[in-house]
């Protein structure tokens, strides 16, 4: 039988503390093995919060499945700023370009529901809106508009 331990983890830097070692303790499993290996494999997330799947097998054996952080971590994390506006309506936190949207539609692709690259870029602007970011200098919304309407279409011919 599978047992399945799931956390939310800092990028590269888990430790035996809460939440993952009182959760595996009673499990019987190596911790410090398991510790090493969730950092190994989340240090490109460095300073974000990452989602973790730690499945241990009867034998003590265990695999360790990492999800992407958040959209809005992604976003923070390109644009370099710690939080989101206080009001995302009146006060504006950062600015993407066209390249970083479509960077982090990649990164987060897989948990994604758009079908094309455009709907999965767009859905990166609708998060936009709630963390207070413009996008090519536009409200996400105008952008969201203008991505529809086919003004970007040169800038997705390009490679990523």
């Amino acid at each position: 039988m599978v047992e399945t331990v799931e956390a939310l983890v800092d990028g590269g830097k888990a430790t035996a503390g809460p939440p993952l070692g009182p959760a595996l303790g009673p499990k019987g499993v190596n911790i410090g093995q398991i510790i090493a290996k969730i950092n190994e494999k989340t240090k490109a997330f460095t300073g974000m919060k990452v989602p973790v799947k730690i499945l241990i097998n009867a034998d003590k054996t265990f695999d360790i499945k990492v999800g992407t952080p958040p959209m809005s971590a992604l976003i923070k994390a390109e644009l370099k700023i710690d939080k989101g506006s206080a009001d995302a309506k009146t006060t504006k936190v950062g600015n993407m370009t066209v390249a970083q949207a479509r960077k982090v539609a990649a990164q987060k692709q897989e948990s994604l529901l758009g079908a094309t690259e455009k709907a999965r870029v767009s859905e990166v602007a609708g998060n936009c809106v709630a963390l207070g970011v413009t996008i090519d200098g536009k409200d996400p919304k105008v952008f969201q508009k203008d991505l529809k309407a086919g003004v970007y279409d040169d800038e997705f011919a390009k490679p990523l």
